[in-house]
């Protein structure tokens, strides 16, 4: 592989001056460069190669005790001035974040060898497509960059000799948390990650690129960049609406996007486009249209299984990376939550022998696997196409136990941008110690927005004035209890029901009830065909009240708060019109 760009070249010799490797390796990608790199990690133990009969082209990686996910406090944004960074994200003053985190790549390299990984995000010759390339001293980071991105020589080619690309550096150092940053400079389209070796915080293509730093550029060049999932839903006359939606973890966005239609609801088709990340342009017919810009997906494995998200478990049957499973005696993975028995032993996600009566979990809570989307039974035959797919849709969703209906509009886009600006999530057993406590989440991106949140905020209002046919909002809530705790919706393929009413509604062809929140489906409305559900969970599915969402104004206040003066006034007038709304509600 041959890169021609001498900007490029500068900056790689630049870094490696800097950090001091026995050697400097140009990845061209190719499938004879996995080979090699895998029986390097298998003879290191960095990988260990499973059962080729059951799980071909797959390994295992176990990652260091403290270094198991996001670690979001030492991520940071680093903009000449703090207030560019705004209240929601840490800051760091870029002359001291290069200073500091230089200091510690000074010479980190030695004995180690760096890969120079140039990168795309998005397909090759899209209007869309970004490129990147990263220098990394871990050969995992390689490994999973060729499954997410399109890595080697096709982004060398784009890259040319004049390309705009983002400077991604990353060193594993210490594996210290005390000796760990994410930093991420927009105003000089640079990523520095040190001092991990989890996927999150290295893969420097997904969060830090694609949304962090994408947001950044999309502000600027006038597109968006959006924590959301892109999913087709074909209907039984052959006509296919594509949906994009924005969810906090631990509310199915994944099983969202690879959704089993039921079997009561024959001749619909659901296709995945994407699971994670959606860049969105206004197309030359006026309506928005979305990319996919990863080629693979980074999931969580834990409460993964046949029942929750079949096509997830068939695409990571070959060619998947498992970081932080357990491995059974036979060289496969199992996970909590996998629905299928344990091994009466394995070797556990810390690298320990490990038994059912263990007392701890064989897969580490946020255990992942990487696999490559193409290999996604329900992938959309256009989930590579250039110029993306066109949006009718974009749901924001949450885990309301009692508040939110299970589907309502928006009444247009400044009130869903207001409906998307204040969504939140309650918390779950699995996540905090405290149950039921609303964490703020707006459009999913409150750790992914790479500056101001509040001219977030902004953007998407100017963005929505300047879509001529812009899609319709809607917020979904699958996670409705009854004063038992009981789930009054089925959830999973099911939800396709909800998504099926919001195709309808943009096609003026279902029908709905004002309220003061949005507009619900009427209970005629929805196709509950096969489905077996009482009028009376159903009323509660659909019921809105006014005295919790008067409470939920004062929670949403509190986070607006932040923002002072520059909260757009649009959203402060959304707040005001659904107060007085409520006040008016006689439900």
């Amino acid at each position: 592989m041959e890169i021609r760009h001498k900007e490029a070249l500068a900056w790689i010799e630049e870094m490696a001056s800097l950090c001091e490797p026995d050697e400097v390796v140009f990845c061209d990608g190719s499938l004879e460069e996995k080979r090699r790199l895998e029986e390097e990690c298998f003879k290191t133990g960095e990988l260990i190669e499973l059962n080729q009969e059951k799980l071909p082209g797959c390994a295992l990686h176990r990652t260091a005790r403290n270094d198991v996910a996001r670690t979001e406090h030492l991520t940071f944004i680093c903009t000449r001035n703090p207030h560019d960074a705004g209240p929601t994200n840490n800051w760091m003053d870029p002359q001291e974040a290069y200073s500091k985190v230089g200091g510690m790549f000074k010479g980190s390299m030695r004995g180690r060898t760096m890969y120079v990984v140039p990168f795309l995000m998005g397909t090759p010759g899209s209007p869309f497509t970004k490129i990147g390339i990263e220098l990394t001293d871990s050969k995992y980071v390689v490994l999973n960059m060729r499954i997410m991105t399109r890595m080697g020589d096709v982004a060398a080619r784009e890259l040319g000799t004049d390309r705009t690309f983002t400077k991604c550096l990353h060193g594993k150092g210490e594996l210290d948390i005390e000796r760990r940053f994410i930093l991420h400079f927009p105003e000089d389209n640079t990523i520095w990650s040190y001092g991990s070796g989890y996927g999150g915080n290295v893969l420097l293509g997904k969060k830090c690129l694609s949304l962090r730093i994408a947001s950044y550029l999309g502000l600027l060049e006038g597109w968006m960049a959006e924590h959301m999932l892109i999913v087709g839903v074909e209907t039984p006359d052959g006509e296919v609406h594509y949906i994009c939606g924005a969810f906090p973890s631990a509310c199915g966005k994944t099983n969202l996007a690879m959704l089993v239609p039921p079997k009561s609801m024959s001749g619909y088709k659901v296709w995945t486009v994407g699971d994670d990340i959606a860049w969105l342009r206004i197309g030359p017919d006026g309506r928005l249209w979305a990319v996919n810009p990863e080629s693979g997906f980074f999931g969580v494995a834990p409460y993964t299984s046949y029942k929750t998200n079949p096509n997830a478990m068939e695409t990571i049957k070959k060619n998947t990376i498992f970081t932080n499973v357990l491995l059974t005696p036979d060289k496969t993975v199992w996970w909590e939550g996998m629905d299928v028995d344990p091994p009466a032993e394995g070797i556990d996600w810390k690298g320990e022998p490990w038994t059912p009566q263990s007392g701890e979990p064989g897969a580490h809570p946020n255990a992942r696997f990487t696999a490559p989307a193409a290999q996604c039974p329900s992938i959309s035959p256009h989930w590579e196409d250039p110029q993306g797919v066109p949006i009718s849709a974009i749901l924001f969703g949450g885990r309301r136990a009692r508040l939110a209906p299970l589907v309502y509009e928006a009444f247009n886009w400044q009130h869903g941008t207001f409906v998307g600006a204040t969504m939140a999530s309650e918390t779950t057993a699995a996540q905090s110690g405290a149950v039921g406590v609303v964490r703020r989440d707006p459009m999913a991106m409150l750790p992914f927005c790479g500056y101001n949140m509040a001219r977030y905020f902004r953007h998407w209002l100017d963005m929505g004035s300047r879509i001529p046919n812009p899609p319709k909002i809607f917020h979904v809530n699958w996670f409705r209890k009854d004063p038992d705790g009981r789930f009054l919706w089925p959830g999973y393929g099911e939800n396709l029901r909800a998504l099926d009413w919001i195709i309808r509604r943009c096609k003026n062809e279902a029908d709905a009830q004002e309220t003061p929140i949005g507009l619900i489906p009427t209970k005629n409305s929805l196709n509950l065909e096969g489905l077996s559900i009482s009028d009376e969970d159903l009323d509660q599915l659909l019921e809105v009240k006014a005295d919790p969402w008067v409470e939920e104004l004062e929670s949403m206040q509190k986070f607006f708060d932040q923002f002072g003066y520059d909260l757009p006034e649009e959203l402060v007038e959304e707040q005001q019109a659904l107060k007085n709304r409520l006040g008016e509600w006689k439900a």
